[in-house]
């Protein structure tokens, strides 16, 4: 099961009385909130949630899978999500 920010605007009206677009605007700002965080190099951590953190990958030499051919994987950044103990255990 996934779940949407549509899915998370609805939980906001429903349980703290906000509409639809006070919840969407919450939660975009939320996001925005956390992509640029993110994106100026530092780690967010959501007490209780878990935490988004950024990896630096070097490149690295990989294959086409289509023709077989050698090519190279570009360096890159990428967020991953820790989970907090919390999570874990709900889950």
């Amino acid at each position: 099961m996934s779940i949407t920010k549509q899915d998370l605007t609805h939980h906001l009206s429903d349980t703290m009385g906000l509409t639809a677009k006070d919840g969407a605007a919450l939660i975009n700002a939320m996001f925005d909130t956390i992509r640029t965080t993110l994106a100026s190099g530092e780690d967010v951590k959501l007490s209780g949630f878990g935490n988004f953190t950024l990896h630096e990958k070097r490149a690295r030499p990989g294959r086409n899978p289509k023709t077989n051919e050698p090519v190279e994987i570009k360096a890159r950044r990428v967020v991953t999500f820790r989970a907090s103990q919390l999570v874990k255990e709900r889950c």
